[in-house]
């Protein structure tokens, strides 16, 4: 990798991009904002990048927040994303060695083909992978043909393999690092500074938008610090931090690859299976559990671990779903199940709120997750 021409910076300040860039909730719109520029620099980019192989760009229009595209490069497939937003983000490059490190360990992800975050062709940085000929499992799920359960033992299999890549740091990664050197190193010394970082600010956020009364943020923010010894590991590992069946691709009996590795960072063993708690009851936690335990011994103090990054983590959906909207859509929308409203999904996220905090409080086992 070479040094980058443009200056290149990292995820200071940030616990999760989504809420905490600085331009909150970019990508995130119902109706994005037309920018007819993007998709001709971009395939003008990609024809400079892969000369002389015929092209054909379309819009794919994913619900994440990257603009996305399908791309038929000569007699291949692919899946390009875009990160258009002002503050010149480079997780990319990031992303790019995250996902070469599953590969060196038999993890199943999208093969990344190029990667551009110098702007010094295009005013936004691109990434070219390789297309999954599946859709994610949450359409499966949707549809009722999902066999959850044996999957989730699966998922935390996986989850135990993939926290083999154990980086030095906490919390995200350099990508200034990343992009001159190819190592991956996490932003901060500690995990319980990473932790808490920008805790205040997300609920004040939701205090101001009357998600929560002053009163149960003190409640919440007083649960948290009473349990901050939790918080004193000494060595982080890969996290993919938005681990949810949209982020896995495959037919309904099994994965075909993990995708959207742009918010990893170096954390706790329990992260990334609390966030399967965010939206799952103890039926799937408890198989994924036994899955991650083939490959890995459960940690010291995982259930309580859990309980307080299940909290962590429904704190910043809970900014994103009320910054976003996302309470006035409907069905239609990922998030949302088949049936269901956006004030369903307000109604799920006040309640996982709480059983993580009651979890943590009355030092409650797992089987009371819903």
């Amino acid at each position: 990798m070479t040094t980058p021409t443009h200056t290149s910076y990292d995820r200071t300040g940030i616990y999760y991009w989504k809420c905490d860039r600085a331009a909150a909730f970019h990508g995130t719109e119902a109706v994005r904002p037309d920018h007819p520029l993007l998709e001709p620099q971009l395939l003008g980019a990609l024809q400079a990048r892969f000369p002389g192989t015929p092209l054909t760009l379309r819009p794919a229009d994913g619900q994440g927040n990257h603009r996305t595209f399908r791309l038929a490069l000569g007699d291949r497939e692919a899946f390009v994303r875009t990160e258009d937003g002002p503050e010149r983000d480079n997780y990319f490059d990031v992303e790019t060695l995250v996902i070469a490190e599953l590969h060196a360990r038999g993890l199943p992800a999208p093969r990344v083909l190029a990667c551009d975050c110098d702007r010094t062709d295009t005013p936004f940085a691109w990434q070219v992978l390789e297309y999954i000929p599946y859709p994610d499992l949450n359409q499966h799920a949707k549809q009722g043909t999902l066999a959850l359960e044996p999957i989730a033992e699966t998922i935390g299999e996986s989850v135990a393999r993939w926290q083999d890549l154990q980086p030095p740091g906490f919390g995200p990664f350099s990508a200034r690092k990343a992009h001159a050197s190819g190592s991956l190193s996490g932003l901060h010394a500690s995990y319980r500074s990473y932790y808490l970082l920008n805790l205040q600010k997300h609920l004040d956020f939701l205090v101001a938008h009357t998600f929560f009364t002053e009163a149960q943020a003190a409640a919440i923010l007083e649960t948290i610090s009473r349990h901050q010894d939790l918080l004193g590991i000494g060595q982080g590992c890969l996290v993919h931090k938005d681990l949810a069946l949209w982020n896995i691709l495959g037919p309904p009996q099994g994965i075909a690859a993990f995708i959207d590795w742009d918010d990893a960072i170096s954390g706790d063993p329990m992260d990334d299976l609390s966030l399967l708690g965010c939206f799952y009851g103890a039926p799937v936690i408890g198989r994924a559990l036994a899955g991650y335990a083939r490959a890995r011994p459960l940690p010291d103090n995982h259930v309580p671990r859990f309980w307080l990054h299940l909290l962590r983590n429904m704190l910043v959906k809970a900014v994103i779903r009320v910054g976003a909207g996302y309470f006035k859509r409907s069905d239609s929308f990922f998030l949302i199940g088949s049936g269901s409203t956006g004030a369903d999904l307000e109604t799920v996220t006040r309640a996982r709120i709480d059983t993580a905090a009651r979890g943590l409080n009355e030092n409650l086992d797992l089987s009371v997750l819903s």
